[in-house]
């Protein structure tokens, strides 16, 4: 099969994450994006002996599980909710099935695969997002939202976007209009060159707490009052409690704080979970869906277990939300996360919870773990999507815990790591999949870890 061949068939399955797999003349074709049962039209990209993956150029006709009229305009622009015109259970069903098959290749004799825990929302979930300045086409006026799918460079508006607050959506149209007014240019990409680059919300579920973030480049130096002030002045303005400004002038498509500005209250907001509370600064990790959140950590505590006179060792532990929910139980927590202002964040939090059992170090988890003196009882992980250095596995790994629950954002990543953690003498016992992103491919994953000679 060669690159640029035009194909069709019916979808026959779909592996994580949502990669369709359909045969031509016995030949594996991967089409991204796809649903079984799908007749689609592709154009292959890329070929290689026995496989080949295409890009897709039409669904020619629906899977039978697609019974929903899309809720959001912007579906099939927006590269985002894919899953929106299947059931919800379906999704559950499909999400799960999809880590099932990853895992089963990898883990060594039985374990239990528990049914997936729904998102207690389906829409309006999310507190946090991160906005892209740019144009819906080439030469276009500049406006702010999200990539358009399968695109670089083109960005399409999302002011009816369904798993956002009505507040988002009103900050987010302010500032496409503020960004308009300026006469200023957006960062392309190619050049170098133009001021406008993301726009950062963070919203608190609990307490509606809002924080605002203007992402630029220092190629400009506008007064920004006029944006403070028609922020504040939206119906959500009473609950925004600080609006700022960081510069980034990296090269990388991404939101780098390279210094940030409070132009208006503070540089943090305020959330809670299951009977704690959490500061929460623009660029700590926090899950993005509070309320799921807090299944997600339930399920993570029942996984637990008893932790009476346990020492914990919380690796990268963000703002140490999982650490302070098992702290109260505990004989003492420690926890380590490379970004400084969450550990920052971390200890405020263990402060103003009256937990005085929590410790949390700034720092890579490979190099601190080194200096803790104390030894771990128990060992919660919950590393970012790349998964756990293979160096900074090994020494955790050393300390031969009995137990372990391992918390992951993508479930390859959680297949990768487990082949050596099961090489290390663990074997699984348990796997939940909770779901965090209602309408999109991806889901967290939950797994408990033993001993085997236990």
């Amino acid at each position: 099969m060669k690159k640029g061949t035009e194909i069709n068939g019916v979808i026959e399955y779909v592996d994580f994450p949502n990669k369709g797999v359909l045969f031509v003349e016995d030949e594996k074709v991967i089409i991204k994006g796809t649903l079984p049962g799908q007749k689609v039209r592709g154009v292959i990209n890329k070929a290689r002996k026995g496989k080949a993956e295409a890009r897709l150029l039409e669904v020619e006709e629906k899977s039978a599980i697609e019974t929903k009229t899309p809720t959001c305009p912007h579906f099939g622009i927006c590269g985002g909710c894919t899953y929106q015109t299947i059931p919800y259970e379906t999704q559950l069903e499909l999400k799960s099935s999809q880590v099932k098959k990853l895992l089963d290749n990898v883990i060594e004799g039985e374990y239990e695969f528990e049914k997936p825990l729904a998102s207690p929302k389906q829409w309006q979930y999310r507190n946090k997002m991160e906005f892209s300045f740019g144009n819906e086409y080439k030469d276009g006026p500049i406006t702010l939202g999200l990539h358009k799918k399968g695109s670089f460079y083109d960005i399409v508006p999302v002011c009816e976007c369904q798993i956002i607050h009505p507040d988002m959506r009103e900050i987010l149209k302010a500032t496409t209009d503020y960004a308009r007014e300026s006469g200023l240019s957006f960062y392309h990409k190619m050049s170098k060159q133009g001021y406008f680059r993301h726009l950062l919300v963070r919203r608190a579920e609990k307490t509606g707490e809002i924080l605002v973030d203007l992402v630029t480049t220092t190629q400009a130096g506008p007064d920004l009052t006029v944006w403070v002030e028609m922020v504040k002045g939206l119906p959500c303005g009473e609950k925004i409690v600080g609006i700022l400004h960081t510069v980034n002038d990296s090269a990388a498509d991404a939101v780098i704080d390279q210094g940030t500005e409070i132009l208006f209250g503070k540089g943090e907001f305020t959330e809670e979970l299951l009977g704690l509370k959490f500061k929460i600064t623009p660029f700590s990790f926090f899950q993005t869906n509070s309320l799921g959140a807090e299944v997600l950590y339930s399920k993570a505590r029942e996984y637990v277990g008893s932790t009476n006179e346990k020492v914990i060792f919380d690796l990268y532990s963000g703002t140490g939300t999982i650490g302070q929910l098992l702290a109260p139980v505990a004989k003492k927590v420690i926890g380590i996360e490379i970004i400084e202002e969450a550990v920052v964040a971390a200890r405020e939090n263990a402060a103003g919870n009256g937990l005085i059992n929590c410790e949390f170090i700034a720092g890579d988890v490979l190099k601190k773990i080194d200096e803790v003196e104390d030894k771990p009882d128990f060992i919660v992980l919950d590393p970012p999507r790349e998964g756990i250095n293979p160096k900074a596995l090994g020494k955790i790994l050393g300390y031969g815990v009995d137990n372990m629950v391992y918390i992951s954002c993508k479930p390859s990543s959680l297949a990768n790591d487990l082949v050596a953690i099961q090489a290390a003498g663990y074997k699984v016992k348990k796997v939940c999949c909770v779901d965090m992103f209602p309408g999109t491919v991806h889901v967290e994953t939950v797994c408990l870890l033993s001993r085997k000679d236990k």
